[in-house]
């Protein structure tokens, strides 16, 4: 769907946003926000705008609470582009903590295991991060939006049930270091993938890989497709973007469409 494009009074070209009939944002999820309270956020305030009760708004692709970056939000018809939108190509930046576990892979929970370091080396860590490109069989972290006979994986590990997932072929198109600290075993990497990759459970085997262990300390997904996250809109600014729009707003009382115009 082309965007709509009118003249205003002074016959300059404005170009008009429609949120019911549908619209793409790219946000930049924060820190410690779950993707839906995200989604929330943003519905609830170009609900407002549009004269309406709900705007439909779907996401194109989960990031986990602790990460951050690029969320992709579809409103109205263009939720039909979920699909497509998901199966793009992404970009995370991540940082490993070599030498112990937890049981979400990431910060979520306390570590629960230890593991020697002193064999880790920069040309051990380049030599294990080849074997994880091109495809791989990846098993899910329990911790995750997995549904086992409809349920969520997550949710049955919290209940204290045995959560036991598939392993799953995906794609991994580059590992990159950029940067590896061998007096605090920090390493941060750059990787670009393709669909349903988890960092979380690639940070896992990457450690058992250096016979040692690791977690997430960091995650940002910094491209989806070609969405960057520079071309991203902070949370916090939503409101100031919504205000520098032209949008179309559905008058409750005629039912006709009008324009709020900046």
């Amino acid at each position: 769907m082309p965007p709509r494009i009118v003249k205003n009074k002074k016959n300059s070209e404005i170009q008009i946003m429609n949120f019911t009939k549908g619209e793409i944002i790219a946000i930049n999820k924060p820190y410690r926000m779950t993707s839906f309270g995200a989604l929330a956020y943003v519905r609830k305030r170009i609900s407002e705008r549009s004269g309406v009760k709900r705007v439909k708004t779907g996401h194109a692709g989960t990031l986990d609470p602790l990460a951050t970056g690029v969320l992709i939000l579809c409103t109205g018809k263009k939720t039909k582009e979920i699909e497509t939108l998901q199966a793009h190509s992404k970009e995370y930046t991540a940082t490993l903590q070599l030498g112990a576990t937890t049981p979400s892979y990431d910060l979520e929970h306390e570590v629960n295991a230890t593991y020697p370091t002193d064999h880790i080396t920069r040309e051990l860590v380049d030599e294990v991060l080849q074997q994880f490109v091109g495809d791989i069989e990846q098993v899910p972290p329990s911790y995750s939006a997995c549904k086992i006979n409809g349920d969520r994986a997550y949710k049955l590990k919290r209940q204290g049930e045995t959560v036991e997932l598939k392993a799953k072929t995906v794609h991994v198109d580059f590992i990159n270091v950029l940067s590896f600290d061998p007096e605090t075993m920090l390493l941060q990497i750059h990787v670009g993938c393709g669909k349903g990759t988890y960092i979380r459970s690639l940070a896992r085997d990457i450690g058992r890989a250096l016979n040692s262990g690791a977690y997430l300390t960091q995650l940002c997904r910094t491209r989806v497709g070609d969405v960057r996250i520079d071309d991203c809109i902070k949370l916090d600014d939503i409101e100031q973007w919504l205000d520098n729009q032209n949008i179309e707003k559905t008058d409750k009382e005629s039912k006709n469409n009008e324009v709020i115009s900046v």
